[in-house]
C-alpha cells in the first residue's frame, strides 16, 4: 500500500511539474510578445511617424499641387506606373513607408501598384539597403552563399535589381488586368 501512494504521489508531482511548466511556456509567450511590441514603440513606430511627417513636410513644402502633378503624370503610362513610382517610393521611403505614394495613384490602379510595390521591397535591398533594413538578412544570406563559391555579390545585386524592376512591371501590369476584370461585373 505505501509503494501505491509514493507512486501515486510520484504521479501527482509529475502533473503538477507539467502544468507549471505548461503555465510558465504559456506566459513566456506574452512575455516575449510584449518584449516584441515594446521594439516596435521603441524602434519602427517611431520611425514611421517620423519618415510619415518628413514625406508629408516635404510635399507641403514643393506643393501637394506639383507633387500629385508630377505623379500623376508618371502614372499615366503603366510602365513608368508599375516601375519608376515603386522604384521611387522605396528608395525614398523604404518598407514599410513606400506604400503611401499609392496615394498619388488612381484608384483603379491601387492593387496593382501595391503589388509591384511590394514586390519589389526585396530585390532593392542588393543594392540600397535602407530601403528594407529588416530584410536585409534575405539577400545576406544568398550573398554568403555565393561568396564561398567564388561569385560575386555586386554581380548578383545588379541582377537582383534588374529582375526585381522587371518582375515588378509584369506583376502589376497582371494585378491591373485582373483587377480591371473582377471589378467589371459590379
Amino acid at each position: 500500500m505505501r509503494y501505491y501512494m509514493e507512486t501515486e504521489l510520484n504521479r501527482m508531482e509529475d502533473f503538477m511539474e507539467f502544468i507549471s511548466k505548461l503555465a510558465e511556456g504559456f506566459m513566456s509567450l506574452f512575455t516575449a510578445g510584449g518584449e516584441t511590441f515594446m521594439g516596435w514603440v521603441s524602434g519602427i513606430i517611431p520611425m514611421v511617424v517620423c519618415l510619415m511627417t518628413f514625406v508629408n513636410s516635404i510635399i507641403k513644402l514643393v506643393g501637394t499641387e506639383k507633387v500629385e502633378a508630377f505623379a500623376k503624370r508618371i502614372t499615366r503610362f503603366a510602365v513608368l506606373r508599375y516601375t519608376l513610382l515603386p522604384l521611387m517610393a522605396v528608395f525614398f521611403l523604404g518598407n514599410p513607408m513606400c506604400y503611401t505614394f499609392g496615394r498619388f495613384v488612381e484608384e483603379k490602379y491601387k492593387p496593382a501598384y501595391y503589388d509591384a510595390t511590394v514586390s519589389f521591397v526585396h530585390p532593392i535591398t542588393g543594392l540600397f539597403p535602407h530601403a528594407n533594413a529588416g530584410e536585409l538578412f534575405v539577400y545576406l544570406g544568398i550573398a554568403e552563399g555565393l561568396q564561398r563559391a567564388g561569385l560575386s555579390v555586386g554581380g548578383l545585386a545588379v541582377r537582383y535589381f534588374i529582375v526585381g524592376l522587371i518582375v515588378i512591371l509584369i506583376r502589376g501590369l497582371l494585378t491591373e488586368r485582373i483587377y480591371a476584370f473582377m471589378t467589371r461585373n459590379n
